[in-house]
């Protein structure tokens, strides 16, 4: 039986190593990835629509201020500081085959298609949210929660719902 324990502590003892050991990308690797999947292009672009946001809600800063906040640089920078989470999440083996797969026909498909397909994804999420919430709103109007307007019913003396009634309490007996 100690043989048995002894040579399963060390498979597992064996196996733990061998996880600990796998190689870490290095930062050329995960630059070199985030490349090829176009990182630089799309976080440019979030950059440019962000200050595109910020410019109509703050019509005051002039709009030299904004083309010099949306920079290379900037780019950059973020790009810097995603490679250490890339390097945490993934071993340098797998970088490699995340590479194989995206400079393949496939992987280049699914570059080119993914934002098409999100935006898709996001509208169908978007209408299935609208009906499952007009059934909610439906659902409880029968159950009496919500009024006709789908809103809590008001009380007479103002618009919070009225609270249940506190249990009766059994009047005192009568001394006779």
């Amino acid at each position: 039986m100690r043989k048995w324990t002894g040579i399963a502590a060390g498979l597992v003892l064996a196996g733990c190593t061998g996880q600990a050991l796998a190689a870490q990308p290095s930062e050329q690797q995960v630059r070199q990835l985030m490349e090829a999947v176009g990182m630089g292009r799309m976080l440019s672009t979030m950059n440019s629509q962000m200050a595109g946001v910020m410019q109509s809600a703050l019509p005051c800063v002039p709009a030299s201020y904004w083309q010099g906040f949306v920079d290379a640089n900037a780019t950059s920078q973020l790009i810097g500081r995603m490679v250490p989470v890339y390097q945490k999440h993934f071993t340098a083996e797998d970088i490699d085959g995340l590479l194989k797969f995206y400079k393949s026909p496939l992987g280049q498909k699914v570059i080119t298609q993914m934002p098409a397909t999100m935006a898709e994804g996001m509208q169908v999420g978007k209408q299935w949210g609208n009906e499952r919430g007009q059934q909610m709103i439906a659902q409880l109007q029968t159950q009496g929660t919500l009024n006709a307007q789908g809103q809590c019913p008001a009380t007479a003396a103002g618009t919070q719902p009225a609270k249940p009634a506190p249990a009766a309490q059994p009047a005192p007996a009568k001394k006779k």
